[in-house]
């Protein structure tokens, strides 16, 4: 299978992990040899209920037994989008009261990136150093990696970039910007969190300028940092918020969210400003608010600050210099990127999965299913330590 799968399947990098994957369960996936891997990455922060969740897998079977695809979104009221984007409105601030339903994040943040063109009547946009919001051209033009997309410009006109966290800089906010792009927590870059209120005073200059705050809440959303969106932590409402990743425990997904009066302006002047044709799926609707149910009834996100507290009780260890991040959107951070790869590869050889962040090559990356019980992290923390012990050992 790998053999075909090389030669058949496009590649994202030169040595792709090429596991055989037989089956997964819970928070453990099995090779076709069935060797048991103990998930610490949940699909890169996708499975946020583990892997065969049964509430999600019955209201995907359960749906499909009642339709499937019937029309292009927008036009059909079907239970499952409504009933999702009316819970999911419940649980966030009034002024975020519409959702738009696509099926990724990118995708997600393109939606997003022309929603604040159209309400302003403006063309600039502002995005991060180091920020990730997707590979498509809109959310690669706001990706502030220079090295991923050099070879692909020319890429949309009138980007500018500010640093994460340098309160000078938002100066470059003014009356010529329709919005700025900022994710909650800085993924790529290596868990980055905002200090001393910068998502709020990035608002506030918003405000002062008539520009539209983006918070991408792709990764850090529902219920991986202790709050159903990570923007709560921060004191802050953005204009748009972007999602996807978790929202469907593990079903491919996106959204863009912000007032009505601003989402209307999408549907005239033109007609169809934008539009999807399998954006608010139903199969996968259902999937989302079942994985939403889920993780507000169990509170999850709670849940996940005294996970945090157990991850950072048990990975201390001298090759460790810090641990970023918060719930269970973590990074343990080395001195150098050849330990982290050689901690990553010494564990999925003693069956836990670990993996990187795409800027910060020091990090290793610590996002298990939020439903990831006390017993297994103390397990998987004990082969990162073995795992650590042998590096150092080695050097």
């Amino acid at each position: 299978m790998k053999a075909d799968f090389l030669k058949y399947q496009a590649q994202t990098s030169p040595y792709p992990l090429g596991m055989e994957v037989s089956h997964a369960v819970g928070s453990y996936i099995y090779d076709t040899h069935n060797k048991k891997y103990l998930d610490f990455v949940a699909g890169v922060s996708a499975c946020s209920l583990g892997h065969q969740h049964p509430r999600v897998n019955q209201a995907i079977i359960d749906q499909l037994n009642k339709y499937s695809h019937v029309m292009v979104y927008g036009e059909y009221a079907q239970h499952p989008a409504v009933a999702y984007c009316k819970l999911l409105v419940e649980h966030l601030p009034p002024s975020l009261n519409k959702i738009y339903l696509v099926n990724s994040g990118t995708e997600a943040c393109e939606g997003a990136l022309k929603l604040v063109r159209r309400v302003t009547g403006r063309s600039q946009l502002i995005s991060c150093h180091n920020a990730y919001h997707g590979n498509t051209m809109g959310s690669m033009s706001v990706m502030g990696f220079e090295e991923r997309k050099q070879i692909f410009r020319p890429l949309i006109p009138d980007v500018d970039f500010i640093t994460f966290n340098n309160e000078a800089d938002l100066e470059k906010i003014t009356t010529k910007t329709a919005g700025i792009i900022l994710e909650s927590i800085q993924g790529g870059a290596g868990f980055i969190e905002p200090q001393n209120d910068f998502l709020a005073k990035v608002k506030k200059r918003c405000e002062e300028v008539g520009a539209l705050m983006i918070i991408d809440e792709i990764q850090p959303g529902f219920g991986r940092t202790g709050k159903l969106f990570g923007f709560e932590n921060y004191n802050v409402v953005p204009d748009v918020v972007i999602i996807g990743k978790g929202m469907a425990g593990g079903m491919p997904v996106g959204g863009f969210i912000a007032h009505e009066k601003h989402m209307d302006l999408l549907s005239h002047d033109p007609k169809l400003g934008h539009i999807t044709t399998f954006g608010g799926h139903p199969v996968i609707a259902a999937a989302s608010l079942a994985t939403l149910q889920e993780v507000l009834e169990k509170d999850y996100a709670q849940q996940s600050l005294a996970k945090e507290k157990l991850f950072r009780e048990l990975l201390v260890h001298p090759l460790i210099n810090e641990i970023r991040g918060r719930g269970l959107m973590l990074a343990a951070m080395t001195s150098d990127p050849e330990i982290t790869n050689k901690v990553i590869f010494k564990c999925q050889d003693k069956g836990l999965i670990l993996f990187w962040l795409l800027f910060e090559g020091c990090a290793i990356r610590i996002t298990p299913p939020l439903t990831i019980s006390e017993a297994e992290i103390k397990e998987g923390c004990a082969i990162i330590l073995e795992a650590m012990n042998e590096v150092m050992n080695e050097e």
